[in-house]
């Protein structure tokens, strides 16, 4: 009798091990796609449609199939801007995304319309780290969800969204103030480390098994202490960072978390350079993380791109401003590019933009980034992406009149007395060559070019006497008071000329940035021509040249 209780029990013993491993071999994995900083690069690389295809395939194994963004994906390209973000929108509906999370360009378009765009979008925006204190009623933000919770079977995953600080200055801060008073509050350091950490501990007492930080921080060095590494390092209970932001290419690496754990981390790159794809294995407790570049396409998703890709060519040719007058690149004469070595009304009217919309001081434009002339009549956005073609992004930093005063020089060496031969050839233009709002100054072609170049042909200082002089900093409504070579003055221009050294310009590559690639050039333009001209450019406002800039013959 015993020996039967005892086959008995080791039978059923037996059973129930056997039933344990079918159960833990029939489970099925759970899969979290995933991208960032998409930048509008929907038909570079890995196209939405193919992402799309790549879900349903997996969707055909198992019903645990999640499609994540971490920031980034709406802005960095003109059908971007075209559209303020909507066919990004409409495109990432369409490819049958699940959730997303605020990178800094979100913000690009303004708030408000951030807001319109969390309305269209199909999938869940997570924020648990931005906040809105202001009496403007944008509320959206804190009605934005912390995290979500979803059931995989019997497996719970908590998705959590932490953006970035770095927006405030990384966008358009004016957009974060009322009454020039900020109302949003982005955590940072201890705060965004106890904020997080708050929220990990919810969603573990609320069952999460598995717990998945969606980030838009980046691993840049001067991202610290706001970077995801600093993130994980300073909190616990967290099983996977997936990250966007520094553009860095990681497929699979482990970071330490405050107790010494292993977080798997992982980001893509940018531009759909990349399709992450995270698995875990509830019974086994496996995770891992990898790239996988899915080569099908979606009929239906690809018909979506089509649509959108005849839409927006017929959006940049709708007429969205008017000018009274032309403003030309080169002489109308001699077809000089007169952009490019002395004072011009189109040079006038794209450093206004930048210096108005961003609320500097002062605001350079290199002649060598206003490309054509914008002619009289109808404006269409066609128009204003062919005076700035480069994609080339708002900066703000602070500079020293020195600086300044030295940038000046370097714009102004290669300029001669007479600016053309007489037969549509310029003498002495550059690419350089500086149009300014906030400043007028004299420069004087008698002089000797002092600029001291190293071998790669950048600015190294000034050696002799200088040729640019009478500097002043203002503007013909307010006034000039002389430029002051020791004080701070917030500099306006693009990340080509003050954060990539472009046509040689060293001087303020490591100076403090208060707006980090916030909007494209030829948004600023158009942005500055609708709202703050009211989308006329009038001959009273445009009709000649400021007087900034003096060149004696």
């Amino acid at each position: 009798m015993k020996k039967r209780i005892v086959v008995l029990t080791l039978l059923l013993v037996l059973f129930g091990a056997s039933m344990l491993f079918a159960q833990s071999t029939n489970e099925k994995p759970i899969y979290v796609l995933y991208t960032n900083d998409v930048h509008c690069g929907y038909n570079q690389n890995i196209s939405f449609p193919a992402i799309a295809a790549y879900k349903q395939s997996l969707e055909a194994e198992t019903p645990y199939v999640t499609l994540v963004d971490n920031g980034d994906a709406i802005q960095g390209e003109t059908v971007g801007t075209v559209s303020r973000g909507e066919y990004l929108v409409e495109m990432m509906n369409a490819a049958g995304y699940d959730f997303a999370i605020f990178g800094n360009h979100e913000f690009d378009y303004g708030v408000d319309r951030l807001g319109e765009l969390v309305e269209m979008a199909d999938y869940t925006y997570l924020n648990a780290t931005i906040t809105y204190h202001g009496d403007l009623g944008q509320s959206f933000v804190n009605d934005t969800k912390p995290y979500e919770i979803v059931e995989y079977g019997k497996t719970k995953v908590a998705f959590i969204g932490v953006s970035t600080h770095e927006t405030l200055f990384k966008s358009t801060y004016k957009y974060f103030t009322e009454d020039d008073k900020l109302v949003y509050d982005f955590a940072t350091g201890e705060a965004l480390y106890s904020t997080v950490q708050g929220y990990v501990d919810e969603v573990r007492k609320l069952g999460a098994d598995y717990v998945i930080i969606l980030s838009h921080l980046g691993i840049e060095e001067d991202s610290a202490p706001d970077r995801s590494i600093d993130l994980i390092a300073n909190i616990r209970g967290v099983d996977v960072l997936l990250d966007g932001h520094s553009h860095s290419v990681v497929e699979s690496s482990f970071v330490k978390d405050a107790e010494g754990k292993p977080v798997l981390y992982s980001q893509t790159g940018t531009k759909l350079a990349n399709l992450g794809q995270l698995t875990i294995y509830p019974y086994s407790h496996k995770i891992m993380t990898e790239f996988v570049h899915p080569t099908g396409e979606d009929p239906a998703v690809a018909a979506v791109i089509e649509a959108i890709d005849q839409e927006y060519l017929e959006e940049v040719m709708k007429t969205v401003a008017f000018s009274e007058i032309t403003l030309p690149i080169k002489d109308p004469e001699t077809g000089a590019r007169i952009v490019r070595n002395m004072e011009t009304i189109i040079g006038d009217l794209c450093a206004d933009a930048y210096k108005a919309i961003s609320g500097a001081d002062i605001a350079f434009v290199n002649g060598g980034g206003i490309r054509a002339d914008l002619k009289a009549g109808e404006i269409n956005l066609d128009a204003i992406i062919k005076i700035h073609p480069y994609g080339n992004m708002l900066c703000m930093c602070v500079a020293t009149g020195q600086e300044i005063l030295d940038a000046l020089e370097w714009g102004s060496k290669n300029v001669r007395a007479e600016q053309n031969d007489g037969k549509g050839n310029a003498v002495g233009e550059s690419g350089g060559f500086l149009q300014v709002s906030g400043l007028k100054y004299t420069i004087d072609p008698s002089i000797p070019n002092s600029c001291v170049a190293d071998e790669a042909g950048m600015f190294v200082g000034i050696e002799g006497q200088r040729r640019v002089k009478d500097v002043f900093v203002g503007s013909e409504e307010a006034g000039w008071t002389p430029i002051d070579p020791e004080k701070n003055y917030t500099l306006a221009c693009h990340n080509y000329k003050l954060q990539d050294m472009g046509d040689g310009y060293t001087m303020f590559v490591d100076n403090e940035f208060l707006i980090d690639k916030s909007m494209l050039d030829n948004q600023v333009l158009i942005n500055y021509i609708t709202q703050y001209l009211n989308g006329v450019i009038s001959a009273k406002d445009y009709g000649a040249v400021k007087g900034r800039i003096t060149i004696l013959r």
